[in-house]
């Protein structure tokens, strides 16, 4: 693995390689050696791939297994949208001064084409949320399984490509054409629950959102969190876009979905995807949607903002 090579080479502090594998013998050969580097220099070492790829590397490890941080992406990434803040930043920001070392597998066959637009967002967002970091993030790719599709968007957002050990840059890196192609409309299905609010009406359009989704089936546990998601958008609207705007809900397979639509626009990408600082007061509404939804998905423009949460009903 030439990864930190490559990184003193350019001058850059963070790098940002995607590795294409075809087999479990190709998996373990381009990340084993990569956390073996990372512990050898006593580099902290953190792993986030879903749980069968977690326990290849755990059994090729061994014993050495125990000095890595092993988080299941499956759980911990559900939502593409909380894996900036939540392992990636959580462990970078744990481990100051220190080069650190990532492998981060957000997509994997299986994930829905709902949930797509997210990752590879996610995927576009890591260069500017780590630039000038001394990190190495590795995110594998299944290219025996995936589409062709995203393995060009791997292509598009990472500026370092691996495959067969053979690294090399990208020639096709552009993550900003992708944020651009990811920050599509959304358009919410007929016969959606409406509900226009402002300021007066913020009691009752959480009232409104929770006995909709109790309708349709969902959980008292995910009512809680529903009620959570729904104060922080409809308030952000209030206080930041215009004073108000329109609450839609619907059900979705074994989800219930709320959208959030208003005038304002965001003109932070990282806008909730950032870690809130110990001593930061407010700005922490769209963070907490991340973290307790099973999906975000967003749409921004001069014509106002539409946000979307998903939440599994049980």
């Amino acid at each position: 693995m030439t990864t930190t090579a490559t990184a003193r080479e350019t001058g850059a502090t963070f790098v940002h390689p995607a590795l294409f594998y075809r087999d479990d013998q190709e998996y373990l050969a381009g990340t084993v050696p990569f956390i073996r580097e990372g512990l050898s220099a006593s580099e902290p070492v953190a792993v986030a791939a879903p749980a069968p790829r977690l326990a290849l590397i755990t059994a090729e490890l061994g014993r050495a297994a125990q000095d890595v941080r092993l988080v299941d992406m499956s759980l911990a990434g559900r939502n593409p949208g909380r894996i900036i803040p939540s392992v990636l930043r959580a462990f970078a920001d744990a481990h100051t001064g220190v080069r650190v070392r990532i492998i981060g597998e957000p997509i994997w066959p299986g994930r829905t084409a709902t949930e797509y637009p997210a990752c590879v967002q996610h995927e576009a967002l890591i260069n500017e949320a780590f630039s000038g970091r001394d990190v190495i993030i590795l995110c594998p790719y299944d290219a025996r399984s995936l589409p062709d599709s995203v393995l060009a968007d791997a292509h598009a957002t990472h500026p370092v490509l691996i495959s067969g050990g053979r690294q090399r840059a990208s020639d096709a890196y552009d993550p900003e054409k992708v944020l651009a192609r990811c920050n599509e409309p959304l358009r919410p299905p007929p016969g959606a629950a409406t509900f226009p609010y402002d300021a007066s009406t913020l009691p009752a359009v959480r009232d409104f959102a929770l006995a909709e989704a109790r309708e349709r089936g969902t959980s008292a546990a995910r009512l809680q969190d529903l009620a959570l998601v729904v104060a922080e958008l409809t308030t952000n609207s209030v206080v930041h876009a215009g004073g108000g705007g329109t609450l839609r809900l619907w059900a979705e397979s074994d989800q219930i979905v709320c959208e959030v639509q208003d005038l304002g626009r965001l003109s932070d990408p990282l806008a909730g995807r950032r870690p809130a600082r110990p001593d930061q007061i407010g700005g922490r509404g769209l963070l907490l949607v991340h973290l307790l939804s099973d999906l975000v998905r967003l749409h921004t423009g001069d014509r106002g903002t539409t946000i979307r949460s998903y939440l599994a009903r049980v």
